[in-house]
């Protein structure tokens, strides 16, 4: 199977690849597509997942691209792990609320709700795509804050839940000790 990561240029992703490796006995992974926009992020990251993979003896295919379509053409699976505006973003999100006297928080409150503003444009563009060029069956599994917020949009554009085989869809913490053992759960028993 192809495993497609959209933002696999984060800092999450080593422990994610960590936990792939880990469950690569269970897994059918054939190939490991990181996606990023952020050249450095992409390739940094990228060089310490193929060093993590060949380390673990991981005999699939790695591929670290910044196009989209190539990602996620023909993916199985395809994990959502963005943060639209990138660090200066959260930055705000997180301090901004703070002197109006409310928490600053990127997944509730007014941070998260300017994160979501952000990102959910951005989600349902890559969902789209996923639609078109992943497989039928493909599940998307949201990594990406806010959870809530994301995950309701998705649905509310017809990507609904895992009963209609082609368009399924789970959410997840974004707690990276998490990714690789809640996938690998998800990869073997839905």
């Amino acid at each position: 199977m192809k495993l497609a990561v959209v933002g696999g240029g984060s800092t999450y992703t080593p422990e994610l690849v960590a936990g792939l490796a880990r469950e690569r006995g269970r897994l059918d992974l054939h190939e490991l597509v990181l996606h990023d926009i952020d050249r450095e992020r992409r390739d940094v990251v990228g060089g310490l997942a193929a060093r993590m993979l060949s380390a673990a003896g991981y005999d699939g295919a790695l591929s670290i691209t910044d196009d989209l379509d190539r990602a996620v053409d023909g993916a199985a699976f395809v994990l959502l792990q963005l943060r639209v505006g990138g660090q200066t973003a959260r930055l705000s999100d997180e301090t901004i609320p703070l002197a109006c006297g409310c928490i600053g928080q990127e997944t509730t409150g007014a941070g998260g709700l300017g994160k979501a503003l952000r990102t959910l444009p951005v989600v349902l563009g890559i969902a789209s795509r996923v639609r078109d060029l992943a497989r039928d069956d493909a599940w998307i599994i949201d990594f990406t804050n806010p959870v809530g917020i994301v995950v309701r949009g998705l649905l509310d554009e017809g990507h609904p839940l895992a009963e209609q085989p082609g368009e399924r869809l789970r959410a997840g913490q974004p707690l990276p000790e998490r990714h690789g053992p809640r996938l690998g759960r998800m990869v073997c028993h839905g």
